[in-house]
């Protein structure tokens, strides 16, 4: 019996040898084969070398060990190794030689196991939250499950509790509590006063459920105040906008939080009388949000939409009150500077002044987002209204409280996109509790008058400027530094006025028009550019009246004269138009916009030479003055006292400092100054054809000789028309009826 016993203990022995040379047996039977013992997580390769083992590698990263080296983890989740991602909506986690992947919070595996070895064996999914009951929202909060979490969002008539950490999980909210909405301090009004108790009535029995009742309600109430308004007519226009202010402001704020206990979707409502609402509310919406109400309708993006906070459901109404123009009647018209130099621009400042009246009915807007000053992207409005006149101006507008209480209609941050004849479309970067809408001006036409003096004042103007400068380049007798600053003048007021007349109204093309005003910069530029070498000159030569040598004087002028007159003005058209080109051309002329200081780039130079001439002039008169007396008998052009004084007088019309009555039209007096200063500075080139040339003792002289070589010239080719019709047409023998006086010998040759 011992013998299968011993054989028993035999077989158990070797059992437990092949388990320890399995436990251990790679590393220390390959070890044994190996020159030496390999380093801890590598193995014996061939007998000669040591290898890293899979999962680690060694320092050098090399397959063959050297004794000292060590073989280190390899982290198979480390960003950018091929192979070892666990795919979307999964972690990956490292192990020693290894990893192992779970689903990101929030997500779990089809299977229900919480891990999986590599990509192939994702079928991570959402989890949803609210359904499972694996969320934290508080009872006054409502779960809702999004993308790998959830949202806790406050129920319909509740609201975040204010200095609460109210986050994405964490919210606590409480019932609205909305605000007091009460009559203006110190306005009596019986109407007013039944109308706020109806309000706090609706206000006190709120429920959220009855959310859409109250809010027709309200509008009702405020649409039947202004329908009888009552006693509110009676009092001062002052506090009757007042009265105006309180029911739009406090209307935008009760409908804003009233619309928060509404379902989605949207809701419109139309009293009687016209009075209406259009408001929708989204939890997403898309690019464009648009509500559309009778009297016009209101473009806005999402983004101007959406709460400030990001989450839940957004609103965006719009209100049309037909019956808030009686509260309105008499409110003043505030225009920023920019628009107001715009508008006196194209009607030459010729305002009535009177109260602005509605042309359309009063819109006000507002949004779940209270942060709406200086939107992101402008909301756009689109106006119904009457057909405007022809003597009435249209602004785009929007009513603004004061500090007083009261308020105004101002156009700050709102502009005119289009407009036709019953609708106008506005853009605003604003909203707040004010009302959007439209009103206008009587304007008046420009005085006929004025418009005939100018165009026949220019158009005399372009026929002496254009025989003048036929003048200076054909009368040699003339030909110095005067002539040229003469003939340069004249041709650079020739082409500006002759392209004033024909082309200043062709507003038609923009790019056109833009390219229009710009010449007329240019040349307009350039004419008062020699009109300042024109004083220049002429102070120069009275300076130097004692002087018999005017070398100086030539030499400056004709080394410089050209390219100031012409480069001077080209630098200023260049920087101008290269700063802001868009501004050449208004809406009404094909000029300079007043817009942002552009105009001073031609008032800003003109001024300076008008300035720079006028003390030139006055010089001048002074030292005429002083030295008419001791003028040198050898300067010719010079003898003759009282032409001088005459010439010297004519230069305040021909240097342009007339311009300096373009200031004075102000007050009383502005009409007639309006009329002196059109009359003169029309006939200025009257004035350079009057003075240079046909007071001018050599033209005349150079005239005389024209006309008597013209009329010689005509005298000449009369008298051969009439010889040679003559010889053509009589017979011979009638030849001889004229020869009896011809001595014989003659009369032989000529037979």
């Amino acid at each position: 019996m011992g013998g299968p016993h011993l054989s028993a203990l035999h077989v158990l022995r070797g059992l437990c040898v092949l388990l320890i040379l399995l436990e251990d047996g790679p590393q220390s039977t390959r070890a044994s084969a190996c020159p030496q013992p390999c380093p801890p997580d590598s193995s014996c390769v061939g007998g000669t070398a040591c290898r890293c083992n899979p999962g680690f590698q060694s320092s050098s990263g090399e397959i063959n060990v050297n004794p000292g080296e060590t073989c280190e983890d390899i982290d198979e989740c480390e960003q950018g190794r091929p192979g070892t991602a666990c795919g979307r909506r999964a972690d990956c986690h490292n192990t020693m030689g290894g990893y192992y992947c779970t689903c990101s919070p929030g997500y779990r595996l089809v299977s229900g196991a919480t891990k999986f070895s590599n990509v192939s064996e994702n079928t991570c999914q959402d989890v949803d939250e609210c359904i499972s009951g694996q969320h934290s929202c508080h009872q006054s909060a409502q779960c809702h499950n999004t993308e790998g979490s959830y949202e806790c969002r406050c129920r319909p008539g509740w609201k975040p509790v204010p200095g609460s950490p109210n986050g994405p999980n964490n919210t606590v909210c409480e019932e609205i509590s909305f605000p007091i909405w009460t009559p203006p301090h110190g306005i009596k009004s019986q109407s007013l006063s039944r109308f706020f108790e109806r309000i706090q009535d609706l206000l006190r029995d709120f429920k959220p459920a009855s959310a859409q009742d109250t809010i027709q309600d309200i509008i009702q109430e405020v649409n039947n105040l202004l329908e009888t308004p009552g006693d509110l007519l009676t009092l001062p226009r002052s506090e009757q906008h007042c009265v105006a202010t309180i029911l739009l402001t406090g209307q935008e704020q009760i409908l804003r939080e009233l619309s928060k206990a509404l379902p989605n979707g949207p809701l419109n409502f139309r009293t009687a009388v016209g009075t209406e609402l259009s408001l929708e509310v989204k939890e997403k919406g898309g690019k464009n949000v648009t509500l559309r109400i009778n009297q016009g309708k209101m473009l806005v993006n999402w983004d101007v939409v959406q709460n400030s906070r990001g989450s839940g459901p957004s609103v965006v109404g719009l209100v049309s009150s037909p019956g808030m123009g009686k509260l309105l009647v008499g409110a003043p018209l505030v225009l920023e500077t920019e628009e107001q130099s715009v508008l006196h621009e194209t009607h030459k400042g010729l305002l009535q002044e009177r109260s602005p009246v509605l042309f359309s009915d009063v819109m006000s807007a507002f949004v779940s987002n209270k942060d709406s000053q200086n939107l992101s992207s402008p909301i756009t409005f689109v106006f119904n209204h009457v057909s405007a006149g022809p003597r009435q101006k249209v602004f785009c507008v929007f009513w603004e409280p004061t500090q007083n209480g009261s308020g105004h209609w101002s156009t700050k941050g709102c502009w005119m996109v289009g407009t036709g004849d019953t609708s106008t479309t506005c853009q605003c970067t604003h909203l707040s509790s004010f009302a959007i809408l439209m009103a206008h001006y009587d304007v008046q036409e420009e005085d006929p008058a004025l418009a005939v003096i100018t165009y026949l004042g220019l158009s005399l103007s372009l026929l002496c400027l254009l025989l003048a400068a036929l003048t200076f380049l054909l009368c040699k007798a003339i030909q110095n530094t005067s002539t040229s600053l003469h003939l340069q003048l004249s041709l650079c007021l020739f082409l500006a006025h002759l392209l004033f007349l024909t082309a200043i109204d062709r507003t038609e093309n923009k790019v056109l028009c833009a390219i229009i005003a710009g010449t007329l910069h240019y040349l307009y530029l350039a004419s008062f550019t020699w009109m300042l070498l024109e004083g220049l000159h002429l102070f120069l030569t009275t300076r130097n009246l004692t002087v018999v040598n005017y070398s100086n004087v030539s030499r400056f002028m004709k080394k410089f004269m050209l390219p100031v007159g012409y480069g001077v003005p080209a630098v200023i058209v260049a920087i101008s138009a290269a700063s802001s080109p868009h501004l050449y051309g208004t809406p009404a002329r094909c000029w300079l916009h007043p817009e942002k200081g552009f105009i001073w780039g031609f008032l800003g130079p003109v001024c300076a030479i008008l300035f720079v001439n006028l003390a030139f002039f006055l010089m001048t008169l002074w030292i005429l003055k002083s030295k008419l007396s001791s003028l040198n008998s050898d300067v010719s052009t010079l003898k003759n006292t009282r032409m001088l004084t005459f010439k010297a007088i004519a230069q305040l019309f021909i240097l342009g400092c007339t311009w300096c009555l373009g200031i004075l039209q102000v007050g009383p007096a502005a009409l007639a100054m309006a009329y002196l200063f059109t009359i003169i500075n029309s006939l200025q080139g009257v004035f350079i054809f009057l003075v240079y040339c046909l007071l001018s003792q050599q033209v005349r002289e150079q005239y005389r000789k024209w006309w008597e070589g013209v009329r010689k010239t005509k005298a000449e080719s009369e008298q051969y028309t009439l010889s040679s019709g003559l010889l053509s047409d009589a017979p011979k023998h009638s030849v001889q009826i004229f020869l009896p006086h011809i001595p014989q010998r003659k009369s032989e040759s000529l037979r």
